[in-house]
Order: C-alpha cells, then structure tokens, then sequence
C-alpha cells in the first residue's frame, strides 16, 4: 500500500470534494485541471475554480464557431 502525504492528493482523493460523484469541486484547490481519482481515467476540471467555467464556455464557443462555419 503506497502512502501519500502531498496535501493536493488528499483533496483529490476526498470524497466530501465531489458533487454528484462525478464532478470535483473544490474550492480550496488552486489547480483547475486535475487528475481522475484512478489516474489512468484522465483529468477532471476543478468546478470549484472560477477559470474551469471560462475554459468550458471557450470550448462551447469554439464547437458553435466550427459548427457555423463547416455546416455551410
């Protein structure tokens, strides 16, 4: 059993951190990308930093404008 005392690892794996299961949420993390609970999942965004919300509305911003553009 490997034995982690990096304070930003403790936040992730906390389950009181998560909405809804899914959806990390933690306001007292300084990260916005963070890593899934099991590492080899992926990332998550932190919704719990004001910039993960600019991030997802660039990236709706970005499909509506490629979306206008190639549908002519």
């Amino acid at each position: 059993m490997q034995f982690n005392d990096d304070p930003l690892d403790r936040m992730r794996n906390d389950p009181e951190n998560y909405k809804l299961i899914f959806f990390y949420f933690n306001p007292k993390d300084p990260r916005i990308l963070v890593p899934k609970r099991f590492r080899m999942m992926g990332w998550t965004l932190n919704f719990g930093n004001p910039y993960s919300y600019l991030i997802l509305i660039g990236i709706a911003v970005f499909a509506i404008i490629m979306n206008h553009f190639y549908l002519k």
